[in-house]
């Protein structure tokens, strides 16, 4: 298995660690990393159908944002980023886990937007499967509908639909 199959077939496993978790009552979030996720939301580029014309450098950009912003909201929250790669996610999985991973795929992003000039476009695959990673149905743009702790945010409930203040 080559460098980014190992990479992203990990970050999924410490994506899932962290989900699980969460659903199964073994995290619960604090306000805080609420805000974060939040935040993180607010800050990183929404889905773009991997069909359009994008520049390249433009394409990778929009993957390499989604490191930067990990790594602020790691340092602000004081969660440790780990590398993930090839590693099993320690359990139970949290915040700081939930962030590797994600940072892990954005950093493939960095690198391949600092290669670009030299090695040229990475294989189109691999950029639509760190897009689905990060933006799209069931991604890590979709991270807030995973959690069941929403009540106290005044966001709408699991069961519901409708807003709790």
């Amino acid at each position: 298995m080559d460098a980014f199959e190992t990479r992203l077939r990990s970050a999924w496993q410490w994506w899932d660690a962290a989900i699980e978790d969460a659903q199964e009552g073994r995290w619960t979030r604090t306000s805080l990393e609420r805000r974060a996720m939040d935040d993180i939301a607010a800050a990183t580029p929404a889905y773009v159908d991997p069909s359009a014309d994008i520049p390249w450098h433009a394409r990778l950009d929009r993957l390499a944002s989604w490191a930067g912003t990990i790594r602020r909201a790691a340092r602000s929250g004081g969660w440790p980023l780990v590398a993930v790669d090839g590693v099993t996610p320690p359990r139970p999985a949290g915040m700081a886990e939930l962030l590797s991973a994600v940072h892990a795929v954005g950093e493939q992003g960095e690198t391949w937007l600092r290669r670009l000039p030299v090695d040229g476009p990475p294989p189109v695959r691999e950029v639509v499967r760190v897009e689905a990673f990060l933006t799209g149905p069931g991604s890590v743009e979709d991270l807030g509908q995973f959690f069941y702790d929403w009540e106290s945010d005044g966001l709408p409930t699991r069961e519901s639909g409708t807003t709790v203040r």
